[in-house]
């Protein structure tokens, strides 16, 4: 790909500015993609002490860590800013006043940064887009889950449903302020009337924004992209892999119940508020569990290249999960339940399987069919994957689609 013009700048926007998860991942990796073809990538962040050095984090804002013990005043300024940050936009005004960048690409900003940034970048005339990681934009909890279900009560603008249901974690306080927040949001436009694009990562989000109201033409489908990591031939071992974080909406209940009953061996990689409950139904289910704890880089590579499958026991509406493209591009088939936009990514009898959601006996199906394949059966489904990561989920497709988007708003490489 030819270098881009030299005056070509992209201002890349998040909360955070280290790899804190898999949306901080996926932010990175895009500025690294334009900075490999000559954009200069200007990010505006949240000072944190864990950040990436940027000659540019003079121009981030102050830090708010919301689990952190404060004063009964600085949780009221906290709070104003949830909602609306005008520290964020002085900063984000010094910024483009020093850098005029053609093109501003957003990520996950609300609670820190806060969505008033949008009408800073309206108002400098600069060309906003935003990936769209989770369903903020439609339900104010924005995983559209309470009580281990999922919840589209406030589907309508009915927002009143998440102060009577406490979907903030049980709290009225935060689920009330949650409510003022999006309110205040909408009622000003600072998403619906500021961004010209929203990026969804996948088609399920896409329909579910269309039916929470959102207009068609806005909203773009560019999927998440992975770079196949440099490994060698890999030797399958003897047990299924879970990796992510252990969180109620993971499924991880059902997975462990469904491999008791499936009578595999099951390695869990990750950490979380559900660990501690998770080991104790392990024990009782007399099921062959190993914790693996938190694992990265090329151990995780190694885990992941080892197992039969990956498994993805959601019970929540999953966006695209990268696990899937990892596992695809170590050669590893994925088993995934057919909820959100996992069927979009996991071809039932292709490239592995899909089981039903909240159902143990149905996932100790998938995973005992699974088992009874040949080695070489399940790398066929892995081979399948990873010749499906390569033509549609590289990194070179991912970013001639965003500059494609780019050019439809006017920013020329």
């Amino acid at each position: 790909m030819n270098k881009a013009r030299a005056s070509n700048r992209l201002l890349a926007i998040n909360n955070y500015f280290y790899r804190r998860g898999g949306a901080e991942a996926i932010f990175l990796e895009h500025m690294a993609l334009f900075d490999e073809i000559g954009w200069d990538v200007v990010p505006f962040a949240m000072q944190h002490p864990d950040n990436q050095a940027s000659p540019w984090s003079d121009y981030f804002v102050s830090e708010i860590e919301y689990g952190r013990t404060t004063s009964v005043l600085t949780k009221v300024a906290q709070a104003g800013k949830v909602i609306y940050s005008f520290e964020a936009q002085r900063s984000l005004t010094a910024l483009l006043e020093k850098t005029r960048p053609q093109i501003a690409h957003a990520h996950n900003v609300y609670h820190h940064l806060s969505p008033s940034i949008f009408s800073t970048l309206k108002a400098a005339g600069i060309p906003t887009v935003m990936t769209v990681h989770d369903l903020k934009l439609a339900c104010p909890a924005y995983k559209m889950l309470v009580d281990g279900g999922v919840c589209e009560a406030c589907r309508g603008g009915r927002i009143h449903n998440v102060v009577r249901r406490r979907c903030i974690k049980g709290s009225l306080a935060l689920s009330a302020l949650v409510a003022l927040e999006t309110a205040v949001h909408r009622g000003l436009g600072l998403y619906r009337n500021k961004i010209d694009k929203l990026v969804l990562p996948s088609r399920f989000y896409r329909e579910k924004l269309i039916e929470w109201g959102w207009p068609a033409d806005k909203l773009v489908y560019v999927p998440n992209f992975i770079e196949p990591p440099q490994v060698g031939d890999m030797e399958e071992g003897e047990y299924f892999l879970y990796a992510g974080r252990l969180a109620p909406e993971k499924g991880l209940p059902t997975l462990i119940r469904a491999a008791a009953l499936a009578g595999v061996r099951l390695v869990i990689a990750g950490t979380g508020p559900e660990e501690v409950s998770l080991r104790a139904l392990a024990e009782k289910s007399a099921v062959a569990v190993h914790f693996a704890g938190y694992v990265s880089g090329r151990a995780l590579h190694d885990l992941i290249g080892g197992a039969k499958a990956l498994v993805l026991p959601s019970e929540w509406y999953e966006n695209a999960p990268v696990s899937v493209l990892e596992a695809y591009a170590l050669g590893r088939p994925v088993i995934g339940t057919a909820i959100g936009g996992i069927p979009e990514l996991v071809r039932d009898g292709q490239t592995g399987m899909l089981a039903a959601v909240a159902d143990a006996a149905d996932l100790a199906r998938a995973l005992g069919t699974m088992a009874g394949l040949t080695v070489g059966e399940r790398s066929a489904l892995g081979a399948e994957g990873k010749a499906w990561v390569a033509r549609d989920f590289s990194a070179s497709v991912y970013r001639q689609r965003m500059l494609d988007l780019y050019a439809s708003l006017g920013v020329v490489a």
